[in-house]
């Protein structure tokens, strides 16, 4: 199978764009928390394909939904109804509390769907500000999204729409810079991308108030956070806001592509027929995953492991990472753990792949972890296993 891995590497190297910086690993399957390569090596999955497999790989109820779906109708648009979109947006809608969906594709996908409804909500009520987001943050790649997020991502690709201000992330100061003409607030209560950064409470709860007082709208981003990730169905219940929009994609489909905005009537009224649409979003086969994936986090109590390994999970990293000075803080909420290194740490994630575990390195010092909300203690313990020996590692050999 070696001879597979060079070919399908090499095939990478001469026909993709080179969008991606890819860690030298081919797999092929994927079973609960595990995934294994084309050698038959077996890895503790600490990624979940970044905060998407939530119920792990390949669960039976997932891949049985899809089957049988696949079996009868793969693809319609959306000029006519399908059962699966239906039957997810009221399963949405009962887990949210809000009453309309949008489907789409991804996370960037909805998150400009969302831009767009505060854009027109925004002018019928008379609003001409920004739309204001917060340092640190991630929101996706289109020209719209990046304009909202890191300076690094935007080179090149000038001139930046206008109509957007940023304010540094957790500062209570400077969101008195919010203007009563704003038309919307975007905010992550957890920043993934963008070093898993919990936002304060207090903080959170500022921006919840100004909202509510000036009437601007609040769209929580719960791409990477949402579907139980951090020990509740949606990261904002752990703060006390209330949203006007949410966004949803990553754990959402159990691995199929699928995002949605989350809106109450008031505000999802304002988009009508033509103003905007998906040719495959709401794709029956990707709700009819979605469903299984739902009920299987309802059902199995994985909101409740999420939040107790989590916990668990977190105490045994910061315990480890008191003897290694190269660590500044080990920080997390449900199953979405950062641990923050003094320089860039992508050499570590390659040193723990080489172990058995699957990280990444993102906001280039922080090791993210986002595994299966399946995971049990006993792999809970195999993960600080595995860090121990590779801070043990570059402890002794000076390798960062």
């Amino acid at each position: 199978m070696a001879k597979l891995t060079d070919k399908i590497q090499a095939l990478y190297d001469d026909k993709h764009f080179e969008s991606y910086r890819r860690f030298p690993l081919t797999l092929i399957k994927g079973r609960g928390t595990r995934v294994y390569d084309t050698e038959g090596k077996s890895y503790l999955d600490a990624l979940a394909g970044i905060a998407v497999n939530n119920v792990g790989h390949c669960h039976p109820k997932v891949v049985s939904a899809i089957k049988e779906q696949a079996e009868n109708l793969i693809h319609v648009s959306n000029l006519y109804y399908n059962i699966p979109q239906s039957t997810l947006a009221n399963l949405l809608t009962e887990v949210s509390g809000f009453d309309r969906v949008f489907f789409c594709n991804s996370g960037l996908e909805a998150n400009e769907a969302a831009l767009k409804i505060v854009r027109k909500y925004g002018q019928e009520k008379g609003k001409t500000g920004p739309v204001v987001y917060f340092t640190g943050c991630f929101h996706g790649r289109s020209i719209a999204t990046v304009t909202m997020g890191k300076k690094d991502f935007q080179k090149g690709f000038g001139p930046m729409p206008q109509g957007f201000m940023e304010l540094p992330y957790n500062d209570m100061e400077a969101l008195d810079q919010i203007a009563d003409d704003t038309k919307a607030i975007f905010v992550e209560c957890v920043q993934g991308e963008g070093g898993v950064n919990i936002g304060q409470k207090d903080f959170l709860r500022k921006i919840g108030q100004i909202c509510k007082e000036k009437e601007i709208l609040l769209v929580v981003d719960e791409v990477q956070t949402g579907m139980g990730r951090t020990g509740k169905m949606f990261a904002y219940e752990h703060f006390d806001i209330e949203p006007d929009i949410i966004t949803l994609a990553k754990g959402l489909g159990a691995g199929m592509p699928i995002g949605a905005v989350l809106a109450n009537s008031a505000i999802a009224k304002v988009i009508q027929p033509g103003d905007h649409g998906s040719t495959f979003g709401g794709n029956p086969v990707s709700c009819a995953a979605a469903i299984a994936s739902l009920e299987v986090i309802l059902e199995d109590g994985l909101l409740e492991n999420a939040s107790e390994t989590g916990t668990y999970l977190l105490n045994k990293i910061k315990e480890l990472a008191r003897d290694y000075g190269f660590i500044k803080e080990v920080r997390g909420v449900g199953l979405m753990i950062g641990i923050d290194f003094d320089t860039q740490c992508r050499s570590v994630a390659v040193q723990m792949m080489e172990q058995g575990l699957l990280v990444s390195c993102t906001a280039l010092h922080v090791i993210r972890i986002v595994p299966p909300l399946i995971l049990s203690i006993e792999e809970a313990d195999e993960i600080v296993s595995i860090l121990s020996r590779v801070f043990e590692e570059i402890e002794e050999f000076k390798i960062l």
